[in-house]
């Protein structure tokens, strides 16, 4: 399986698992993620997986500025209902790279570990995302703006000829190439644009 070479420029993010290092799954607990398993969960790589991405790796940041952020360790919250737009697939790539679950995520071994009920949907929170540390309580909002990188013109023109079943082989295949050229100025030419992803530190 192959996939655009973007992908492997993108940065990635490590963490440190305690439940992965005592069930010997992974030496020390370390893991790391990088955008290619949030495309391989999604199923495909679109600015909503970009941005969950964007968002997780930047709140993670900023919640552990001194340190490696504690997968397990870290609640998720979404201002969207579960079955609203596209939050099932933001909250998707969010539990994947901090390991909040929901209601049928792991319960844990002996009262520790445990990772159920840590991604909760429809919270009172001013952004998409909030993320809570459970060690210090520390929080932080994040907000996705893709409209900062806004898609091009001809991606537009083509849209409708893809959905009609209309399109050429050439037509599909640069409407493919259109489309990971918006993600592409997401993740590597605006990684770090502070319109694109805002945060927020919370009481």
């Amino acid at each position: 399986m192959s996939f655009p070479e973007f992908f492997a420029a993108v940065p990635r993010l490590a963490l440190h698992d305690p439940l992965a290092d005592i069930l010997g799954a992974a030496e020390n607990g370390l893991v790391e993620y990088g955008y290619t398993d949030a495309v391989k969960l999604a199923g495909h790589s679109c600015p909503t997986v970009a941005g969950a991405y964007l968002m997780t790796l930047k709140a993670l940041a900023k919640l552990y500025p001194d340190g490696c952020p504690e997968r397990g360790g870290i609640k998720v919250e979404l201002k969207a209902a579960q079955a609203d737009g596209v939050a099932g697939v933001t909250a998707a790539v969010a539990g994947l790279l901090t390991g909040a679950a929901g209601e049928g995520g792991f319960k844990g071994l002996g009262g520790r570990y445990g990772r159920r009920n840590l991604l909760q949907f429809a919270a009172a929170i001013d952004a998409e995302l909030g993320f809570t540390r459970l060690d210090t309580g520390t929080r932080v909002a994040a907000a996705y703006h893709p409209e900062v990188v806004p898609a091009p013109p001809e991606l537009q023109e083509l849209m409708p000829k893809l959905l009609a079943g209309t399109a050429s082989t050439a037509e599909e295949i640069e409407f493919g190439r259109l489309w990971q050229l918006r993600v592409k100025r997401i993740l590597i030419d605006h990684f770090d644009d502070p319109e694109l992803v805002r945060l927020a530190s919370q009481a």
